[in-house]
């Protein structure tokens, strides 16, 4: 049990069932869903739908800290 323990901040059921869920994915997915996302970014940009293009740009940011967070819970556990 960590020292910094305290039993009156644990997970809710919600976040327990992500974290569940999350942690049977391999982490290198995430950093390949971010890697696409700049991918069909790029070839939208280069037809033209720079809207779109920049929104679908806008998700690799994120699917990085579903990785990262992916990777804490597979060495920190949850509660």
């Amino acid at each position: 049990m960590a020292a910094n323990y305290n039993p009156a901040h644990q997970e809710g059921q919600v976040a327990e069932a992500i974290e569940e869920q999350t942690a049977k994915l391999p982490s290198d997915i995430y950093l390949w869903a971010a890697v696409g996302a700049m991918g069909v970014a790029l070839a939208l940009q280069c037809v033209g739908k720079k809207h779109l293009s920049l929104f679908i740009g806008q998700w690799a940011a994120p699917f990085l800290l579903f990785g990262v967070y992916n990777k804490l819970v597979k060495q920190q556990g949850h509660d």
